[in-house]
């Protein structure tokens, strides 16, 4: 065996081993800079279009919690006032009910008495 014959193929592979190296480490360098612009195209696009968004965002959601919390408060009130003016009328009606009451309890009593009046002047027994 002759070693020129073998040392010719050895030569060949190590070149293409090498060669396969820079390829991947040539490989590794491009993709870190597509990585690098496109984390850079990101970050812009962060800054010129969603940060403004975001803080439009925010903002709506501050008033809306501004409103929510005005309306919680007008609607407690507003709960408040009817609860006492069902009170009020709860209240006026039973002074009325009372009222009524003792009117036609004076009104029964009155009546009863003129019917009593009435039927002893009809009642009369003459003396024997």
């Amino acid at each position: 065996m002759d070693l020129s014959s073998v040392s010719v193929p050895l030569w060949i592979m190590a070149v293409i081993s090498i060669l396969e190296v820079l390829i991947v480490i040539g490989l590794g360098i491009g993709g870190y800079l597509v990585y690098s612009r496109v984390m850079a195209l990101v970050k812009d696009l962060e800054v010129r279009q969603i940060a403004p968004i975001r803080e439009q965002v925010d903002a709506i959601l501050t008033d809306v919690k501004g409103i929510t919390a005005r309306a919680s408060h007008q609607a407690a009130r507003v709960d408040h006032a009817i609860t006492g003016t069902i009170d009020r009328v709860d209240e006026t009606a039973t002074r009325v009910r009372a009222g009524v009451n003792d009117k036609v309890s004076q009104a029964a009593g009155v009546v009863a008495g003129v019917r009593a009046a009435v039927a002893s002047l009809f009642h009369k027994e003459s003396p024997a």
